[in-house]
Parts: C-alpha cells; structure tokens; sequence
C-alpha cells in the first residue's frame, strides 16, 4: 500500500517553483491566484526567505507547490491508498482525497495563514527542534520550565518540537540539554504554532470553516490531532480548528499508517522534512520525495520496482482483467454525464460525462461499477474517472 504524505510550513524554499514553471501542472498556480487575489506565482518564483517566512506566504506557497506536484504525479495514473499532511499539509491531505475542492481549499489555506500571522504578530513567539531526546522527557523539560513553552510537534524517534515564548523555549531547551538532548535547532516559522498562542486564530479559523464544504475524503487521512485515519466528513472541521492549539501527532500518524498496510510513503511537495521523519520512525519502509519534474521517473521506477506484478487497488478492491478504467482525456473540471449511475450498461464509445468540454466515452462495453471522480471537481489528463465490469477478453 501507498501513502501519499504532504509537508507543513518550514519546507518552503526561495525558487521553489522554477522547475515546475514549464510543466503541464504550472496551470495550478494561475487557479490559485484567481482563487485567492494573491501572485502566488511571485511567492514560488520571486520571494527570498526572509519574505517566505511569513505565515501568510509560506503556507499558501507551500499548498500551492504540493498541489502542483501532486497533479504531476496523478497524471502518471498513481494512485494511493491512504494519506497524511503535517500541519499545513493537512490541507494538501484534504484536497487530494477531494474532502475540499481545490479553490476553496486555497482561500481556506490563505485564511488559515492570515489568521496565524495576525496571532503571531499580537503575541511573539518561537519554535525549536529538539534533537536525540526521548518524547516524555522533552515534555518534562517544558513542564519543569517557568513560562509559555510545550511540544508542539511529536515528530520522529528523537525529534521534537517545543514552541511558545521565546526566553521560555531557550530554557527549555537548555534543560532539555541537560536532560541528554544533542542539539536545539530553531525553525524557520513566525510563531509559536501547535499552542494555546494560537487560539485567536482557532477562533476565526472555525468561522471560515463552517463556509466551506467539507466531503468525505476518497480513501482515510490520518489526523494530526489524534493519529487515527479520518474517513467521515463531518469530523474535520473540529479536527482543522483544533489542530491550531493541539500538538502534532506526525509520529504516531506514520505509525498509523503503517498500521493500515502503508509500507511506501510518498512526501509530495516541497523539501524533504517527512521523507527523513519516515525513514527514522519506519526503518524498513520505502521512503521518497518528489518536489521537482524530475524526480518523477525515480518515483516511478522504484513503485515498478516494487511490485512489478501487483494488482491495482481501487476503494477496496483488486481491479481484475474483466475491469477495465475510464480515464480522463485531459485536465479540468470533471461532470458527470447525465443518467450515469452504478450498475448502467454502457457500449463502446457512450459518453460517461465531460473534462473541461471534451467528452469522456468509455472504450468498452461493460457495467459501471463505481463513478471514481467527484462532481466539479478538477481532475487531471489519464486520472480514472470511473470503472466497467466487462466481459471476459473485452
């Protein structure tokens, strides 16, 4: 099983997006600036780090490039089985299931960022990464320090981030130290994130919440909150709001999904934070990253390689040689074709609905047996958008 992981702010990197500027996917950018009336292409192309570090921009910046790469990957016919975002990347989970549409989910993302920035900038705050020390005793470093400071992130075996103030976070690492910890690294971020510094924007964050749709997800997202797989639709808008202020569970997450059969995780977007997180807490799993074009191919050479001969997954079940996908011939917004329904008989060549204007006509005669697209929502060029029950050699 495949699991597709999605990283936080931190990853974000000045030029982010130039190897993607002449891909296909780029088109995801322009979508996102319509949606939200920022350049996010400025923030991929033109920001310097000092302009990225800034909720409001490493955020949406972020989201946006790991919906790039995403939509790279897709349109190699990948599919997935279960997936995972740290933080912000809880977004990119949410989207890539199609629990958000992609637009809304920018101007939720966007929202999300400014309300985090105007709480960081009312009450100053700070990271760090705690290095080679174990969970409970980085919690008691926080607990034995006077002062605004706990774990923010359980991250990976001897990876731990505390936030809060910033003289508090200092002692606390100092006691970490004494403790037994290696090291104590500050992060790249404006704020004291995963705390209770930032209820004020929990409290606008659930306001834009209730404006926006939430579905089912396609297949379970692990939540941050409490490390178990999320299929229900109505559970995530709690779960987003309460995120804000509760500690990141990324630790317990990759174990969860280990749990469920994941044994290749697949960090989609930029960096390579949760490809390192995996390989310390998963020693036997496959493990890769793809933030550019070309790490594509390696990505699809390693999935050939490792199961050359293996079944497709889909929703459960194995697609057998009397199943057959209908695949999307382009990228856009997909609508289904009227009548369409589980258990209708199409012939070659009937219409199952429409990508951006062109028609989707079935290449086989058979019984349709799951709509595998959401309605209205943007899908990408060879992504299947439904699947027949043929007969025998068909």
């Amino acid at each position: 099983m495949l699991a597709f992981t999605f990283p936080g702010q931190g990853s974000q990197q000045p030029g982010m997006g130039e190897p993607w500027t002449s891909h296909e996917s780029w088109e995801l950018v322009t979508e996102a600036s319509d949606a939200c009336g920022r350049n996010v292409a400025a923030l991929l192309l033109e920001a310097d780090a000092d302009e990225l570090r800034h909720t409001r921009n490493s955020q949406l910046s972020t989201f946006v490039l790991s919906m790039v790469t995403l939509d790279a990957v897709e349109r190699t016919g990948t599919t997935f089985s279960c997936a995972a975002g740290h933080s912000l990347g809880e977004y990119s989970a949410l989207t890539a299931t199609g629990a958000l549409a992609y637009d809304g989910a920018v101007r939720l993302v966007a929202e999300r960022g400014e309300a985090m920035q105007v709480a960081a900038d009312e009450r100053e705050g700070t990271m760090a990464a705690v290095l080679g020390l174990d969970d409970n005793l980085v919690a008691e470093a926080c607990e034995a320090t006077l002062g605004d400071v706990w774990v923010a992130n359980y991250n990976a075996p001897g990876q731990v981030v505390i936030a809060g103030a910033p003289d508090a976070v200092a002692v606390a690492g100092d006691e970490a130290k004494t403790a037994g910890a290696k090291r104590l690294m500050g992060l790249p971020v404006g704020g004291a994130f995963h705390t209770p510094f930032m209820q004020p924007a929990r409290d606008r964050l659930r306001k834009a919440l209730a404006e926006v749709e939430i579905r089912a997800p396609s297949v379970p997202v692990v939540a941050n909150v409490d490390a178990r797989p999320r299929s229900d639709a109505d559970e995530w808008r709690m779960l987003l709001a309460q995120q804000l202020t509760s500690p990141v569970l990324w630790r317990a997450s990759l174990h969860a999904l280990a749990d469920a059969g994941v044994t290749t995780f697949v960090e989609l977007g930029p960096g390579k934070v949760l490809t390192g997180m995996t390989k310390r807490t998963h020693r036997g799993a496959t493990s890769m990253s793809v933030g550019a074009p070309a790490e594509i191919d390696a990505l699809m050479e390693a999935l050939a390689t490792e199961a050359p001969s293996a079944p497709a997954v889909l929703g459960g079940e194995n697609l057998y040689v009397t199943e057959r996908l209908i695949v999307s011939p382009c990228a856009g917004v997909f609508t289904l074709g009227a009548g369409v329904d589980d258990g209708q008989q199409v012939s070659v060549g009937d219409v199952i609905g429409h990508v951006a204007g062109e028609e989707v006509r079935s290449a086989f005669a058979g019984t349709v047996m799951g709509i595998m697209a959401v309605e209205g929502e943007r899908v990408t060029a060879r992504q299947p958008v439904a699947w027949l029950r043929t007969a025998a050699g068909t």
